[in-house]
């Protein structure tokens, strides 16, 4: 079988699946703008990338970025039409919807299957705009959000099914849509993702951490800004170690905005906030963006786990710390309220309350061993929901599942 991906950052979410399928001896093919890995067996065809969203004094207000999305619909489309003309069609199509990559993929392969990975629908209520009490959408702002899914609602009336990683994900797209859109992550490898009481971390200055000397929390976010709680996580921090002087945080991410704005008056978030705190920097490390096998070795050694999310997609890294038996204390939103049960296998606090959040990482750091069964049960989570074998087998039934039905449906049409 011949399974082509469609993604505009590289292999992304499909990345293990595309492996597996290599592996077992499927061709498989990436469409993408950029390469983020490279996987053996795997060909990339890149198509041309299109400038970002422009304005134009003849286009209508906030139709910049679904005339963006459409450019790349139209790269998407001449690469497979050309892959087409030397006879490379593939069995079925699986791409991410979010940028227009799918928009126009029935129009040159109207016999292919498509399956769609349907990560975020953009709402003005419900999710993440709005959240913020000092974030409140306006009427433009609500008509800008309408329009930003014009991509994805125009892929999904085309698409033979989807795939979003979480319920609450799913529940997102509107119902007439929803009945086709299956759940099922995309897995955690919870064979390299484990416990391992011997871990150790060296920093650049020569330091060697390791579990519980000193007691370390951690945070983990691609870029640290508002939309993953950094604000409340740093201010949490300052509170701690007012009367926990020993304790170390260690906060991974980048200096940029991955979602939503920037700080008044620019630069990063973390800049901005240092100035406004009175923390010693001494127990602040910001290494920056880490390699994933540093992450696995800050997880294995953390004495709590800090995730804080708007309502939007949850992120690998929850995921991955829970595998590794770290104790999580996340906020109380979707979608994690999704795979956190307080109490159970993790701590859950509101979003906005920084009081809790640093009293229930006090709480961690003064007795640990009140919290060893949430570990186990955090690890235990892991690999009975999202198992990357499992995963793996779910995505492969779906797609094996997609290409039947539409052949048995293309030959009804044929024999009518």
């Amino acid at each position: 079988m011949h399974v082509a991906f469609v993604h505009r950052r590289g292999f992304g979410q499909f990345a293990a699946l595309a492996s597996h399928l290599a592996v077992a001896g499927n061709e498989v093919t990436l469409v993408t703008e950029t390469v983020d890995q490279k996987i053996p067996s795997v060909r990339v065809v890149r198509h041309r990338a299109e400038p970002g969203p422009r304005a134009h004094p003849q286009m209508a207000r906030h139709l910049g970025v679904p005339d963006h999305h459409v450019r790349i619909g139209h790269r998407v489309a001449e690469t497979f039409d050309a892959m087409a003309r030397l006879g490379q069609v593939p069995d079925i199509v699986l791409g991410h919807i979010g940028w227009g990559s799918m928009m126009f993929i029935k129009d040159v392969l109207p016999r292919v299957p498509t399956l769609g990975y349907c990560e975020f629908f953009y709402r003005a209520e419900g999710a993440d705009i709005g959240f913020a009490p000092d974030n409140q959408p306006d009427s433009e702002t609500r008509k800008r959000l309408r329009l930003r899914n014009i991509a994805q609602l125009l892929s999904l009336e085309a698409m033979d099914g989807g795939i979003s990683p979480t319920n609450w994900q799913r529940s997102l797209y509107p119902a007439d849509v929803r009945e086709r859109i299956a759940v099922c992550h995309e897995g955690v490898d919870t064979r390299r993702f484990r416990p391992d009481p011997a871990a150790s971390l060296k920093l650049p200055d020569g330091r060697v951490l390791k579990a519980g000397d000193p007691p370390i929390v951690t945070f983990v976010a691609r870029d640290l800004e508002p939309y993953r709680g950094f604000p409340q996580a740093l201010e949490a921090a300052a509170k701690v170690v007012r009367r926990h002087p020993d304790a170390l945080f260690v906060f991974v991410g980048g200096d940029g905005v991955s979602y939503g704005a920037p700080p008044p008056g620019g630069g990063s978030w973390k800049d901005h906030l240092l100035e406004s705190l009175d923390v010693p920097r001494e127990r602040l490390i910001f290494p920056g963006v880490v390699p994933h096998s540093v992450l696995r070795q800050l997880f294995q050694i953390s004495a709590a786990h800090l995730y804080l999310t708007y309502p939007f997609v949850l992120s690998w890294s929850v995921l991955e710390a829970m595998a590794c038996g770290a104790l999580v204390i996340g906020s109380d939103t979707a979608p994690v309220q999704e795979v956190i049960r307080s109490g159970r296998n993790g701590l859950l606090i509101p979003f906005f309350d920084t009081d809790a959040l640093a009293e229930s990482i006090l709480a961690v750091l003064a007795r640990p061993d009140d919290f060893r069964e949430l570990r186990t049960a955090a690890r235990r989570t892991v690999e009975q929901r999202f198992r990357l074998d499992d995963c793996i087998a779910r995505q492969s039934t779906l797609i094996g599942n997609i290409v039947g039905q539409v052949a048995l449906s293309t030959k009804e049409a044929q024999l009518a």
